[in-house]
C-alpha cells in the first residue's frame, strides 16, 4: 500500500472558534475560513480537541513526540527539547519519509545557566540552530526557534538547513507558506512529511499587539464578541479585528498549500492536518492570553483530511493534542510505542460515536503549577497551594528570566488545592466558578478522584489535593 504524504499546519494562540465551520459567530460572521471549511466538509471535523499544555514550547514537545511535557522536561517555554527523545520526524525517516520544517521551532534555547539538559546557557532565539537540535527535521529546514524574535507581521528571516539566514518582506505567514511551497515544488523520490509552523495569530512579544495583515481593522472591526470575553477586562476589544486579520490570512495561506498539491496530483494522497498549540483569553483570566484551564486557553481547533480521515464527518467526542503523535506515526504505517498514551484519531474517524477519552488531562505552567481535567460536562483544576505573597514571588522569577527558581517552572508538586471548577451544561463561557458550592461537592469527590488516578498513570506520581473547603495549614506540605 502506497504511503500517504502528510503536511502539518500549525497555528499559534488560535481559539477555536475563529474557523466558521465550528457555527460560532465569533469566525462566522466575516466567513472567516472558507478553505478549512471546505477541508472539514470533505474529511474530519473534532469539535472537541484540547491542548495538553497551553504553552507553546510545551505543546509543541507534546506534538514531537507524544508525551506529555513534565515527561520529558519541556514544561515551560526556553526548555530544550532533549537530543535523546525520539521525534515523529525520527520515526517517518526511518519509515522512508522525507522530513521538511518551516517556521517557529521553540525547541531548541534552553536558557538557564542551571537546570539543563544541555550544557549551560544555550540561547539560539536570534541564531541558527544546529542540526542536532532539528528533532529528526532533516531535508528541509526554514525555521528560527522563536519567531517573533527574528520577524514581525512584516518582514524577518528564518535560517535554512546550512544555517544560512534567510530574509523575507512580505506578511509573515504569507513568507512561511512560501518556504513551504519552496520545499512542496522540489523533486522528490519517498513521500514527504511537511510540518509548517505559524506564529500567527500570536501576538508580536517586542510590539504588545496582535499584528494581523494591513487593513483588518477595518475589514474586521464589527466582530461579534465571544461570551467568556463579553463584560470582560482584557484587551479583546482593542486586540480582535488584528487577530481575526492572522486567522483569515492563514485560511488564506491553507487555500494556497492545498491549491499546489492539487497542481502536482498528490492532492488525493496526503493527510492534512491543521490544528494550534493553544487559544487566546485575551488577558482575562490572567495577566497574559492563555496559561490557564478555559476553554478559551484549552480548545483548539482541529480538522483532518486524507486517506482515512473523509466523509465530512463530525467528531463530538474529547481529544487532546497528545493523540496527535500516535495519529501521524499510524497514518505513515508506524504502530505507535506505548511511551506514547494517546490513541491514533484513525479510531475515532472510523467509530465516531466511541469516545477515546471520557476526559483529557490539562497540565499548566508559567501561570501556576496546576493540573485539570476537561470533561464533556466539566472542567476542573487545582494548583500548588502557595501563599499569595509565595505566588507573587514565582511569578517574579518566571518573567525575570530567573525561572530555574521558581515554582511556576516546576514538572510537579505533591500538593495541589482545588481552585476551579466549572459545569458546562449550564455555564458554558466558564463565568461561575463553582469549587466552594456544597451542591457539587459529589462531582468534585469525583473528579478529585479521577485527576489523582490521571497524575498517577501519566506522570507516574502520586499527589494529594487539598479541598477547596478544606484548606488549612498543609496547604504548602511537601513543597
Amino acid at each position: 500500500m502506497k504511503k500517504p504524504n502528510i503536511v502539518f499546519l500549525f497555528s499559534d494562540q488560535q481559539r477555536w472558534d475563529t474557523v466558521s465551520c465550528y457555527g460560532q459567530e465569533l469566525g462566522t460572521r466575516f466567513g472567516l475560513t472558507p478553505n478549512l471549511d471546505r477541508m472539514a466538509m470533505e474529511g474530519v471535523r473534532f469539535d472537541l480537541a484540547m491542548t495538553c499544555q497551553p504553552v507553546c514550547g510545551p505543546a509543541r514537545a507534546c506534538i514531537q513526540t507524544g508525551k506529555y511535557p513534565s515527561e520529558i522536561g519541556c514544561q515551560i517555554n526556553d526548555m530544550a527539547l532533549p537530543q535523546r527523545e525520539k521525534t515523529i520526524a525520527h520515526y517517518l525517516k526511518e519509515a522512508g519519509y522525507e522530513t521538511a520544517y518551516v517556521g517557529k521551532w521553540h525547541l531548541a534555547s534552553h536558557c538557564s545557566p542551571k537546570a539543563g539538559v544541555l550544557p549551560g546557557c544555550v540561547d539560539y532565539r536570534t541564531s541558527a540552530i544546529p542540526r542536532a537540535l532539528r528533532g529528526g527535521y532533516e531535508d528541509y529546514w526554514a525555521a528560527a526557534d522563536v519567531l517573533e524574535d527574528t520577524s514581525c507581521g512584516y518582514g524577518g528571516y528564518v535560517f535554512d538547513g546550512e544555517e544560512r539566514k534567510r530574509e523575507f518582506t512580505g506578511y509573515r505567514a504569507d513568507a512561511m507558506t512560501d518556504f513551504a511551497l519552496e520545499y512542496l515544488q522540489r523533486e522528490k523520490k519517498s513521500p514527504f512529511f511537511l510540518f509548517v509552523s505559524y506564529l500567527e495569530p500570536h501576538h508580536q512579544n517586542n510590539h504588545g499587539r496582535f499584528e494581523g495583515p494591513i487593513g483588518s481593522w477595518e475589514r474586521f472591526a464589527d466582530f461579534f464578541v465571544p461570551g467568556d470575553l463579553k463584560g470582560q477586562s482584557g484587551d479583546w476589544d482593542s486586540q480582535m479585528p488584528d487577530y481575526l486579520g492572522c486567522c483569515k490570512r492563514l485560511d488564506d495561506n491553507v487555500g494556497r498549500i492545498e491549491a499546489e498539491l492539487k497542481r502536482q496530483g498528490i492532492y488525493e494522497d496526503t493527510v492534512i492536518v491543521y490544528t494550534s498549540d493553544h487559544g487566546s483569553h485575551f488577558r482575562t483570566r490572567n495577566a497574559e492570553y492563555k496559561r490557564s484551564c478555559h476553554d478559551a486557553s484549552i480548545h483548539v481547533p482541529l480538522i483532518v483530511r486524507g486517506p482515512e480521515f473523509l466523509g465530512g464527518k463530525i467528531i463530538r467526542q474529547l481529544t487532546s493534542l497528545i493523540d496527535i503523535a500516535p495519529t501521524i506515526l499510524s497514518a505513515a504505517g508506524i504502530a505507535p510505542p506505548e511511551s506514547m498514551p494517546g490513541i491514533p484519531l484513525q479510531t475515532l474517524a472510523a467509530h465516531p460515536d466511541v469516545p477515546i477519552h471520557e476526559e483529557v488531562l490539562i497540565q499548566i505552567s508559567e501561570s501556576c503549577v496546576g493540573r485539570a481535567i476537561r470533561t464533556p460536562e466539566y472542567t476542573y483544576c487545582v494548583e500548588w497551594p502557595g501563599t499569595p505573597q509565595e505566588k507573587a514571588e514565582a511569578e517574579r522569577k518566571m518573567w525575570a528570566r530567573e525561572w530555574e527558581d521558581s515554582t511556576f517552572a516546576r514538572s510537579y508538586c505533591p500538593v495541589y488545592e482545588e481552585t476551579l471548577l466549572y459545569d458546562l451544561k449550564k455555564d458554558p463561557f466558564q463565568r461561575d466558578n463553582r469549587i466552594a458550592d456544597p451542591e457539587y461537592e459529589s462531582v468534585r469527590a469525583r473528579l478529585r478522584e479521577s485527576l489523582l488516578w490521571h497524575i498517577q498513570k501519566e506522570e507516574g506520581r502520586t499527589a494529594k489535593i487539598l479541598k477547596a473547603d478544606r484548606v488549612d495549614d498543609k496547604r504548602n506540605e511537601g513543597v
